[in-house]
């Protein structure tokens, strides 16, 4: 008997979980006759934890009280606010995930300790690393992690044979994906992927929110964006009409007693066509398509090398969504499998594979992104420290292992800051920093002495990273899990053991945490620091030319500091410079 390994969609707006059994595909079901589960999370007034649709019920009555659309805040170093309580987002995805296992127990009658996660394929390396986590808060261990196309892609080939070339459209609540997937003999090879994490459905519904916060000024002079309660049961509307409108011509946004204005109730009732809402969302559309080809282009392929195009996500019902496919690409796409349902399936497929089940397809992914390094070179003519070298290149399938060598630029240095990159772009501050190391106690040796660096890429695409001295061996390693993990050592046991507490249990002590290591050592050179202190104050004053006003002033002020400790001791300039380093990071993530 194969051990028990359940597969979930951890999606934003909805998530699923899914099995293999006797070779079959099933979608667990949450209640009789309903698979999804809504990815909301809520504290009642009893202060019981709500997950699922009575969270969803809730939100509109008590957004304070509600999370939703967790999944956009993956990755951060930053918590929401629930019940007058805060949670990190692994923590609220957590709750989720936890949820879903307690589905699977109890349908399944045996414990459920094991998981396949999906991601959309363009989460970073830190998103991913979260997610990993709140699998692990969640009490689950987390198998593998794998793209959510090719996912899909997976569950499309389990009832399909013959060699094609598909392109995987997914768009979902709160992230967009397109892959372009070679599948052939049991086959699945990612070719290559693009996307953006900050598009979907919930954009669909600011936009019908807009349309009525935009007639309610209109019609009564009235701001609803200043009621949060209002704005709440705004968005339980405009999510109802949105699915209408994927059927019907027409859709009322509709919200009796709204909210009041000197005594009088405001009641919402306006009619939206068809027409007039894919006007609004027109543009979002028209950047998945540019997504589309730039998917083809990292793929060496063009239109007419597609057999057919696989919709994945609730929002690909938009009739708007098929329509403009077919239209570019010149075939209607499939959706023979449910769009939201696809994902959970294919997770179920791969983690029967693991399993070592009775399910034969080979799955080979990509890197969505570029990870390198930086090195002194010429940039623009001049010698330049923060030269981008990239090892693993996007789209290169996964697993992967990469090295490079570099060497030490003046006598005698005894150490080397090794900073990690993820991005496209030659000057690597303009890359996002996801790691940084030093390697210590160099031999005494002139400038030259070599380095190899090895980068290493695993299925889940979480990054390891080696630098090793070529004549002695010495050798510093740190894996890239999450650059700004949250959840290291006791901290996961902690946040796992709250998670329980919320739930009526203690359990999962024995349970491995994942640890993360990120060092960051300043550097003892005078005339290095100063060089790097400079690059980053060149950073910071290109951003502040998109910057909001709020983060503009806290820019400016962190560059002044910076300029103003140059000349002060190192120990003050390198806390001036970690600050803006801080600041850079999070507004240009």
């Amino acid at each position: 008997m194969t051990e028990i390994i359940v597969g979930i969609d951890l999606g934003t707006t909805n998530s699923e979980v899914a099995i293999v059994r006797e070779g079959r595909v099933e979608v667990i079901p949450v209640v009789p006759g309903v698979r999804i589960l809504p990815s909301l999370v809520g504290v009642a007034d009893d202060g019981s934890l709500l997950v699922g649709e009575a969270a969803r019920n809730q939100y509109a009555l008590h957004p304070e009280r509600s999370v939703r659309s967790i999944k956009r805040r993956m990755g951060e170093f930053a918590s929401v606010q629930m019940a007058g309580k805060d949670y990190s987002p692994q923590e609220i995805s957590a709750m989720i995930l936890r949820r879903l296992r307690d589905i699977a127990e109890a349908h399944l009658g045996e414990p459920v300790g094991k998981v396949v996660i999906t991601v959309p394929a363009y989460f970073s390396d830190a998103q991913r690393q979260a997610t990993r986590e709140a699998g692990e808060i969640a009490g689950l261990e987390v198998v593998r992690i794998i793209n959510e196309p090719t996912a899909a892609a997976l569950a499309y080939e389990s009832c399909h044979s013959g060699a094609r070339k598909a392109l995987v459209y997914d768009l979902g609540g709160g992230t967009f994906d397109v892959s372009v997937v070679n599948l052939e003999s049991d086959v699945v090879e990612v070719l290559s992927s693009h996307g953006n994490n900050h598009l979907g459905g919930d954009d669909f519904d600011q936009k019908l929110i807009s349309f009525a916060t935009d007639h309610l000024r209109e019609r009564h002079d009235i701001d609803v964006g200043q009621h949060p309660l209002a704005m709440a049961r705004l968005q339980h509307a405009a999510e109802a009409a949105k699915i209408i409108l994927s059927s019907e011509p027409y859709a009322t946004l509709s919200e009796e007693y709204l909210l009041e204005k000197d005594g009088v109730p405001i009641h919402l009732s306006v009619e939206v066509s068809r027409n007039e809402y894919e006007e609004m969302i027109e543009p979002y559309i028209a950047e998945t398509l540019d997504a589309v080809h730039i998917a083809l282009s990292g793929a060496g392929l063009t239109v007419a090398d597609i057999n057919e195009i696989l919709l994945v996500g609730g929002a690909t019902r938009t009739p708007l969504v098929q329509r403009r496919l077919e239209q570019e690409l010149g075939m209607q796409p499939r959706a023979e499998v449910d769009p939201d349902l696809c994902v959970a399936m294919g997770a179920a497929i791969q983690a029967a594979v693991i399993a070592g089940g009775q399910a034969p397809t080979v799955l080979i992914d990509v890197t969505p992104y570029t990870f390198g390094t930086s090195a002194l070179e010429y940039f623009n003519g001049q010698m330049y420290p923060f030269c981008f070298v990239p090892l693993i290149r996007k789209n290169t399938p996964i697993p992967v292992s990469r090295s490079e060598g570099f060497c030490t630029i003046f006598d005698g240095q005894s150490k080397v800051d090794i900073h990690v990159y993820q991005g496209e772009d030659p000057d690597a501050l303009n890359n996002i920093e996801i790691g940084r190391f030093t390697i210590e106690g160099l031999r005494d040796a002139p400038a030259g002495n070599p380095l190899v660096t090895t980068f290493s890429l695993d299925v889940n695409g979480i990054l390891e990273v080696t630098s090793r001295e070529k004549e002695t061996g010495l050798v510093h390693s740190i894996t890239i899990d999450n650059a700004i993990s949250r959840f290291t050592g006791d901290k996961l046991a902690e946040a796992r053991e709250r998670i329980d507490g919320l739930f009526g249990e203690q359990e999962g002590a024995d349970r491995q945490p994942v640890a993360t290591t990120t060092e960051a050592s300043p550097s003892d050179d005078r005339r290095r620091l100063r060089v790097e202190a400079g690059a980053l104050i060149e950073k910071a004053e290109r951003l502040l030319a998109r910057a909001g006003t709020e983060d503009a002033e806290d820019l400016v002020n962190g560059i002044e500091v910076v300029k103003n400790q140059t000349e002060g001791s190192d120990a003050d300039l390198k806390v001036a410079m970690d600050a803006l380093a801080d600041l850079l990071y999070y507004l240009d993530v």
